[in-house]
C-alpha cells in the first residue's frame, strides 16, 4: 500500500464516530447557515459535521490541557488564548458553508461557546492598492493580501490580547469597506477560513524567522473537490448571483445582470479558467496535504470520504 500520513474513512466508517452527540441544528438553521447551491442535510450534519464537531471538541480540551501543564511547568499563568481552526480550499467548494457549520455546532458544546468565525477576505488589499500594484487580476492569489496585516492578527490572538479588529470585506462593492471592522473579543475558538490560509507565507516584519499563518493553527481542514466538478459549481453559483446579487445597483457586478445564458456562462468561464482554477492549481491544491484533515466532496455536494492525519 502507498504510504501515506492520512488514515482514510468512508462515509459509512466516519459516521460511528459520532458517538451519540446529540444534533443540535435544526432545518430552519441549515437553511441559515447554507451556501448558494448547497443545500446541506440533517443527515449531512449527522454523518459528517457532528463527528468532526466531536474530533475538535476532544481536541481542544486536549490542548487546553497542555497550556495548563505548560503554566505549571513555569510556575505562572498563562494567558487564555483562542484554539484556531484555519479553513482552506478552492472559490465555490463551500468553504464558508462548512466553517458555518462548525462555528454553530461547536458554540454549542458548552465547553466553548464563543467561535468566532473570521473570513480572510479582510486581510486583502483595497481595490485602489490592488490597482496600483496591477493585480485586479489576480484578487484571491496570495500577493494580493495584506499577508503582515494577517500574521499580526493570528499573532495578537495567540499572545491573548483582546479585542482585536478585521477589516471588513463587502462580496456587494468587492472591497474593503473603508473605516469598518469586526471586533474580535476573547473568543474560545477561531475558525479562520480562506483560500490559501495553508501556504507558506512571508518574512514576518522584524523577525528573523519565516512564519507561516499555519504556524498559528491548532487544527487545519482543507475541504477537497475535482476541479471539473468545481467549475459546475461556479458556473451555477455565477448563475445564481446574476439573478440575485447581482441586480443590486450596489454591486460591483451590477454590469452583468442582464447578461444572456450563453454570455453569462462565457464571462463564468473566463472567470474561473483565467484566474480561480489557476489558482487553485498553482497555489491552493499544492497545500492540501498540510491539513490535518481534508474532507473528500462528490459532485451533488456531499462529502464521501475524509482524511485524517495521522499523530
Amino acid at each position: 500500500m502507498p504510504l501515506t500520513p492520512y488514515i482514510t474513512f468512508t462515509r459509512e466508517e466516519w459516521k460511528q464516530y459520532r458517538d451519540g452527540a446529540p444534533l443540535t441544528l435544526s432545518e430552519a438553521d441549515l437553511q441559515r447557515l447554507s451556501g448558494l447551491n448547497e443545500n446541506v442535510s440533517l443527515i449531512e450534519v449527522e454523518e459528517i459535521y457532528l463527528p468532526l464537531s466531536r474530533l475538535l471538541n476532544l481536541y481542544i480540551a486536549a490542548t487546553q490541557g497542555l497550556h495548563k501543564a505548560t503554566a505549571t511547568f513555569l510556575g505562572k499563568p498563562m494567558p487564555n488564548v483562542p484554539y484556531i481552526i484555519g479553513l482552506a480550499g478552492s472559490v465555490a467548494v463551500g468553504k464558508s458553508t462548512t466553517a458555518r457549520i462548525l462555528q454553530a455546532l461547536l458554540s454549542r458544546w458548552g465547553d466553548h461557546t464563543h467561535v468566532a468565525l473570521v473570513p480572510t477576505d479582510g486581510f486583502l488589499y483595497p481595490n485602489k492598492t490592488l490597482e496600483k500594484m496591477g493585480l485586479m487580476e489576480r484578487k484571491g492569489f496570495p500577493e494580493s493580501y495584506d499577508i503582515q496585516a494577517l500574521l499580526q492578527f493570528v499573532s495578537d490572538v495567540k499572545a491573548g490580547q483582546s479585542p482585536v479588529f478585521v477589516p471588513v470585506y463587502s462580496h456587494i462593492i468587492y472591497d474593503i469597506v473603508p473605516g469598518e471592522f469586526t471586533k474580535i473579543e476573547r473568543p474560545e475558538v477561531i475558525i479562520l477560513e480562506g483560500l490559501n490560509v495553508l501556504q507558506a507565507g512571508t518574512l514576518f516584519p522584524d523577525a528573523g524567522s519565516r512564519l507561516f499563518v499555519s504556524d498559528f493553527f491548532d487544527f487545519s481542514i482543507y475541504v477537497d473537490a475535482k476541479s471539473e466538478v468545481i467549475e459546475q459549481w461556479f458556473l451555477k453559483r455565477f448563475f445564481t448571483l446574476r439573478d440575485t446579487a447581482f441586480q443590486d445597483p450596489q454591486s460591483f457586478f451590477h454590469q452583468f445582470a442582464n447578461l444572456s445564458d450563453a454570455e453569462a456562462r462565457d464571462l463564468a468561464l473566463e472567470y474561473w479558467r483565467g484566474i480561480n482554477e489557476l489558482n487553485l492549481r498553482e497555489n491552493i491544491l499544492p497545500t492540501r496535504e498540510r491539513a490535518d484533515l481534508i474532507i473528500e466532496k462528490g459532485p451533488d455536494h456531499s462529502v464521501e470520504k475524509v482524511r485524517l492525519r495521522k499523530l
